[in-house]
């Protein structure tokens, strides 16, 4: 039995559903990340973890979206994390 309660895509409402959206929109992608659904049980939390994302590896800076991403993901293998 897991012990995370995620929130599938057809079972979100309200202001959960429209941060689902609003990820699939900006991230270019037709699913959203199970990193998202864990949150989501609680709105608020999720919707603030979404804004620091969008804070850190959307807007503008030094560095392009996308070399973020990819830093992103050379820290996970590093750490061995295997999601």
């Amino acid at each position: 039995m897991a012990s995370v309660k995620m929130i599938p895509e057809d079972q979100a409402t309200g202001r959960v559903k429209e941060i689902y959206d609003e990820i699939k929109d900006t991230l270019g992608i037709d699913f959203v990340p199970n990193m998202y659904k864990v949150m989501a049980p609680n709105p608020a939390y999720l919707e603030a973890n979404w804004n620091k994302i969008q804070a850190v590896m959307q807007r503008p800076g030094k560095l392009d979206p996308l070399t973020k991403e990819i830093i992103a993901v050379a820290v996970s293998a590093v750490s061995g994390c295997r999601y």
